[in-house]
């Protein structure tokens, strides 16, 4: 049993606070200028389509300048083809950051990814509109743009946490930490609609500018590893003081020891170098195929690209889903459309809590997923009360995107922390950018599935294909969960034995 949560805080200095709120608020940044785009696709919709009712169109305009499109049917296939153009560039990019981010120092690859991609989506989203540029293959260039830079975040900000918090109590802390997303989305869907009235090129504008201003505080701001201030991370216990010199009046030059710096794929070191000891380098990368082959890293990286495949449909689709289902307005939507997130937020902390006071994993992620196929049969028939709407989506978000946070952000750090590498090696980032690739690459297929079943089959069929997505990843982690089972009943006996 893991001591409490209060012994395993009482360990942590300011420093870890400040490592925490900054990477939280980084991701809290990109997510919410990630959100803009989802909260404003009816905007766009009508701004490329011809509509007698497009009150979108300037007095000056006129219609010809704005066709892009037919109808809105094909509009809303090109927004899911949007979606996974930006997913496959962010899957891809995730693969080559992650290997990156373990050889380069993290918060230049970080500052990268959440300045780059600020500028991207100001284009995209806000110059493009102010010039009258409409253009399908400009609009597709900038979003494989922004997927790649995008990608360079989420390795790296896991990489950060896992250098400053330890195996103890990680369940927990990463899964309040891992609310960063559904935090960004609540607040990019605050942001979208109250500047939507104005035109949708406004919400890009704002939530691009509030993230260039924190790619800029993270870089002046972040520190990336425990040594940078003098702490060692140990991984079982925590972080203690660097062991010092304990004679203080030794010489500062000595014939006894030699300090060396060593610089590792752009890191420097200190190392003291004994004469009849050899010099002890720090940890080198882990290839990108070591990575991929450590135990739990395939099947966890499968289980995630079902999942993410559902939880992204609910973030890129929800806010059109509740207007064009229920008839509400696009604002409206958007508001409603937090409570899913808020069922996230309290579903990976809850979760990422009983994980740790079990010592496993996968039993709680196979029963939250479990349940979460309940959940999505419940929401597709949801009435049109905005109270019960929003009752179910908490529910659903709980179960759905509880596990998916403990995926990204608790396992990963424990795969990248395993036994196996036996602390010689780093592949934090890298199983990482893994694990996230592989669930990108399932989401990004999902997403043109997801707007081509609903124009052809309709809504009800697109919860149907979740509960079988949602299915799959129990699928997927079923050889681990019988293996975490296995070891739960072993130390019960064991326990038997001994009293």
């Amino acid at each position: 049993m893991p001591p409490s949560c209060c012994g395993c805080l009482s360990q942590y200095t300011h420093h870890h606070l400040v490592a925490f709120l900054l990477t939280f608020f980084s991701y809290v940044l990109l997510h919410a200028s990630r959100k803009t785009f989802s909260n404003v696709k009816v905007s766009i919709s009508a701004q490329w389509t011809p509509s007698v009712q497009n009150v979108s169109l300037s007095p000056g305009e006129t219609w010809e300048d704005n066709h892009l499109f037919a109808d809105e049917n094909q509009a809303t296939l090109f927004l899911g083809a949007l979606d996974s153009i930006f997913l496959f560039s962010y899957a891809v990019g995730l693969y080559l950051s992650g290997v990156i981010g373990d050889r380069v120092n993290l918060r230049y690859v970080l500052c990268v990814g959440l300045c780059g991609s600020a500028a991207v989506e100001f284009v995209f989203g806000t110059l493009t509109e102010w010039l009258h540029i409409y253009n399908i293959y400009l609009y597709c260039g900038l979003w494989v743009l922004n997927g790649l830079l995008q990608s360079a975040v989420w390795p790296c900000v896991v990489a950060v946490m896992g250098n400053w918090f330890g195996k103890t109590g990680r369940g927990f802390i990463f899964g309040l930490w891992s609310a960063c997303a559904s935090v960004g989305n609540i607040l990019g869907a605050f942001l979208a609609s109250s500047v939507l009235k104005y035109g949708y090129e406004y919400a890009f504008l704002v939530t691009s500018v509030v993230q260039f201003a924190g790619g800029v505080v993270v870089f002046f701001g972040l520190l990336t590893s425990p040594k940078e201030v003098g702490l060692s991370l140990e991984a079982e216990t925590g972080l203690n003081p660097v062991e010092t010199d304990t004679d203080s009046h030794r010489p500062l030059m000595s014939d006894e020891e030699n300090e060396v710096e060593v610089e590792v794929y752009g890191r420097r070191y200190q190392s003291v170098q004994q004469p009849d000891e050899p010099l002890v380098e720090p940890p080198r990368a882990i290839g990108f195929c070591q990575a991929f082959c450590l135990p739990g890293v395939l099947p966890y990286s499968l289980a995630y690209a079902c999942l993410k495949l559902v939880n992204y449909s609910f973030f890129f689709w929800l806010p059109f889903y509740l207007s064009n289902n229920y008839g509400w307005k696009e604002a409206e939507a958007d508001r409603l459309s937090v409570w899913y997130d808020v069922g996230g937020i309290i579903g990976g902390t809850v979760q990422g809590l009983i994980s740790d006071f079990m010592g496993k994993r996968a039993p709680v992620l196979a029963i939250s997923l479990a349940l979460a196929m309940g959940a999505l049969v419940g929401y597709s028939n949801s009435p049109n009360d905005k109270v019960i709407n929003a009752a179910l989506l908490a529910t659903t978000g709980f179960f759905i995107g509880g596990p998916s946070n403990m995926i990204s952000s608790a396992i990963s750090a424990d795969l990248g922390r395993q036994e196996a590498l036996r602390g010689s090696q780093e592949a934090l980032a890298t199983v990482t950018g893994i694990v996230d690739g592989t669930g990108s690459i399932g989401a990004a297929g999902g997403q043109y599935l997801v707007s081509l079943i609903e124009s052809k089959l309709g809504w009800m069929c697109v919860f149907y294909f979740f509960v079988v997505m949602t299915g799959g990843s129990i699928v997927f982690i079923t050889p681990l969960l019988f293996k975490e089972v296995r070891a739960m009943w072993r130390d019960r006996q064991a326990l038997h034995r001994q009293l």
